[in-house]
């Protein structure tokens, strides 16, 4: 799929390094938290060598890797088919506001649209992040009555 010179694609093992990055990056941008490079970079190894867990969906400006999404598939036994939920998304600043999200977006839309075991989208966000919880209502997404808790070890 293209979009101008964008060229969206699915990444493999030659992008590792990228979007392990663009992860420690996006954790200190938006929670000041410092992750571990190379913990990291096992774990998009990880998905890499398992896409049956999940695929990170990159855009692409030439040879050039600009926005990474990764997708994980969660089984609802109330639908009978695979959630994908929308993790680890992260666009260069300098590319931010034209439209890659959008891209990503639609393009894996259209393949739930079309796909019998594929029911729908989900994802979370940091709840003081405005500014992307405003672009995914203005998708067509909807704030559901669920809030999420955890435990990590």
């Amino acid at each position: 799929m293209e979009m101008n010179n964008y060229t969206l694609i699915i990444a493999d093992s030659n992008h590792i390094d990228t979007i392990a990055q663009f992860q420690v990056d996006m954790a200190w941008e938006t929670e000041s938290y410092k992750l571990d490079l190379s913990t990291v970079k096992r774990g998009v190894k990880h998905i890499i060598d398992n896409q049956n867990l999940g695929r990170y969906v990159l855009v692409m400006d030439g040879d050039t890797c600009i926005a990474s999404m990764l997708n994980l598939y969660e089984w609802s036994d109330w639908r009978c088919g695979n959630v994908l939920w929308i993790h680890s998304l992260y666009v260069i600043e300098t590319y931010r506001r034209k439209g890659l999200f959008r891209m990503m977006y639609n393009h894996v839309k259209e393949e739930v649209d079309n796909a019998d075991d594929l029911m729908g989208l989900r994802l979370y966000v940091e709840k003081d992040n405005k500014r992307a919880q405003d672009t995914y209502k203005a998708m067509g997404m909807t704030k559901e009555h669920y809030d999420m808790y955890e435990w990590l070890k």
